[in-house]
């Protein structure tokens, strides 16, 4: 996840001597009596870019803090913070528009109609009391959410990390479920402030002419509202036969291990059963999954153990990855100031996040790493985001963003689909690389995650696009909350839930008020990249094997498209990198056409084996 207080600031800290944006202030001039000019919006670009930048520095500031050292203090100067920044971005986006009508340059013109969406994820109302109350509610949820623990009766509490451990090893299906409902009893208290939460967000968003939040989240894609959930529908519409097959191997490889009483013959899955707490990722139950293994395959995590290799070393893995391409390594700065490890004295939000603190050279993660492969992995693409951030800083501060919110994340997967065995092999984790009859097992688990997140990264937003539009009223926002991911995910609840249940709360996007439908996109958009990378490198073997590790010719051609943050509209980034204008889920289909092959074959076979239907009834 990145972190850009323009872009994905969630709670943060100003004093109430920050000045505002100077144009359209004060006593007019004759020029500005007679109507704003073209010279005036290019003014205005110019101070209000600068004004912005100075901002969101000490916003950036105040995020680390108040992300690093949850206390009430650190929350209130957050909120104070916050609402200074959001009065000055609801001011520029407002000023903007006064130049709708004037005749500019087109970088100029980008630059407005970026300046009018500068107040994403969260518009603020005008009035000073409501911008106070909506920062005090952003702070207090995000803080709630990283306080929580599941505490037992007689027994120490728990808190998310060790409440994963036992979702991604246990097979106990009642331990399980206590896992699951401990975590999720976390998020009932936030739901009264979240509703007020959206009443004050959807009336910032009405003063910047949108329909509601949503509608605004979904214009800052280089199209309109509704035609960018087309899109989404679209590209989901592509991938939808991948998910299915993985979702009906899931499922009778679950009845095999749980038997019919804990598993639906059809319908929904239960989510507890999935090996993580929201069953986004199903990578935990791989071992449940009944793939044939060929040869010698490996653990990341006893590789890493056998080397000994601690926090810092796993970052320095990924860093050393990004100079094989021919970037520069990671400032003095990143290694001193960087969270990499749970501290034992004081609550921090471990949700692991790249940060760009300064906006130009003070790039930071925080992370609470522990040596396992998959966090391996996940420090591969925070890093991803660290290049991306240094490599649009010279930049107008307007356009330091990637080309749209997807891209970020894409940038940081498509960099941790190099995390192959041959990759593994030239850094010395592997002594040699397992042949293609291991290729299934790896496809599958790769499916697991990447796969099987598909519908849960369109499920966050669909749920919060109708609850911010009021089709999704309170009273309905758990039932809705399972409706949706039944019909997107086919996984349902694992019990009836209790009547206050608020369980979108218990993902850490919705208290932290983070846009989602951006992680769907980069799952399609990773593997577009991966596959014009390879293509670049004059690779010609399976997608699944291709790691781009010290190829500097495609390096460079990333960097150009990195280069150009949201300068253009982002086709033309996509254009720079792979020659293709439109997003397209085909080479994720690529990537995993031969695991699809076999699950297709197991469902022909299953089948064929089972038992003929035993006659009507009269």
């Amino acid at each position: 996840m990145v972190r850009n207080a323009l872009r994905f600031a969630a709670v943060a800290t100003l004093g109430a001597g920050i000045g505002l944006v100077a144009c359209g202030r004060g006593t007019p001039t004759p020029n500005q009596a007679a109507g704003p000019t073209a010279a005036d919006a290019k003014a205005f670009v110019e101070k209000a870019d600068a004004d912005l930048l100075d901002l969101s520095r000490r916003l950036s500031q105040a995020q680390w803090v108040s992300s690093n050292f949850i206390t009430s203090d650190t929350e209130a100067i957050s909120a104070n913070t916050y609402q200074a920044f959001i009065a000055a971005t609801m001011k520029m986006a407002k000023d903007a528009a006064r130049f709708d009508a004037v005749a500019v340059d087109a970088d100029t013109k980008r630059r407005l109609e970026l300046f009018k969406l500068a107040s994403i994820p969260l518009p603020a109302p005008s009035n000073p009391a409501k911008q106070d109350e909506l920062t005090k509610l952003a702070a207090g949820l995000e803080a709630d959410y990283g306080r929580g623990k599941y505490c037992p009766p007689g027994k120490p509490c728990q808190d998310i990390n060790a409440l994963s451990k036992t979702m991604a090893t246990s097979r106990n299906p009642a331990e399980l479920l206590e896992a699951w409902r401990g975590w999720h009893a976390i998020a009932p208290p936030m739901k009264p402030r979240f509703e007020r939460f959206v009443a004050l967000g959807n009336e910032g968003a009405r003063e910047l002419g949108y329909k509601d939040l949503g509608a605004l989240w979904r214009a800052g894609y280089d199209m309109s509202p509704d035609e960018f959930s087309a899109e989404v529908d679209r590209l989901w519409t592509q991938v939808k036969p991948l998910y299915d097959a993985l979702h009906a191997h899931a499922r009778r490889s679950l009845l095999k291990k749980y038997g019919p009483v804990v598993v639906p013959t059809n319908g929904p899955l239960p989510a507890h059963l999935l090996g993580n707490i929201w069953a986004q990722q199903w990578g935990n139950v791989y071992d449940l999954m009944g793939v044939p293994s060929h040869g010698a395959g490996y653990d990341l995590t006893k590789l890493l153990e056998a080397k000994k290799t601690d926090a810092k070393g796993m970052v320095q893995y990924g860093d050393r990855f990004f100079t094989s391409l021919g970037f520069q390594p990671m400032p003095a700065t990143f290694w001193e100031r960087s969270l990499f490890t749970k501290p034992q004295d004081r609550d921090v939000v471990c949700h692991a996040s790249a940060w760009d603190v300064d906006q130009d050279q003070d790039l930071r993660i925080k992370m609470c790493i522990d040596v396992t492969g998959e966090d391996f992995v996940v420090i591969h693409h925070e890093l991803g985001h660290n290049i991306y951030q240094r490599a649009y800083r010279t930049l107008p501060f307007i356009y330091r963003n990637s080309a749209n919110d997807g891209f970020h994340e894409a940038i940081g997967d498509a960099i941790a689909l190099s995390v192959t065995p041959d990759y593994l092999v030239k850094v010395g984790l592997l002594d040699k690389a397992p042949g293609p009859d291991g290729d299934l097992e790896y496809l599958m688990r790769m499916a697991l995650d990447k796969v099987a997140f598909l519908p849960f990264g369109i499920v966050v937003d669909q749920w919060r696009w109708k609850v911010f539009s009021g089709e999704i009223t309170p009273e309905k926002y758990n039932t809705a909350w399972w409706e949706l991911r039944r019909k997107y995910q086919n996984v349902g609840e694992p019990e009836p839930r209790p009547a206050d249940a608020f369980d979108p709360g218990a993902k850490y996007h919705v208290p932290a008020n983070t846009p989602y439908t951006r992680y769907f996109l980069a799952h399609i958009l990773q593997f577009q990249f991966q596959r014009a990378m390879c293509r670049e490198a004059g690779y010609t073997g399976p997608l699944h094997r291709c790691s781009i590790y010290d190829n500097k010719q495609v390096g460079a051609k990333l960097a150009k498209m990195l280069e150009m943050g949201q300068s253009r509209p982002w086709p033309d980034a996509l254009e720079a990198l792979t020659g293709e204008r439109t997003m397209d889920a085909t080479a994720m289909l690529d990537y995993f056409k031969p695991l699809k092959e076999w699950l297709d074959a197991q469902e022909a076979a299953e089948k064929t084996s089972a038992p003929a239907p035993a006659p009507a009834t009269p």
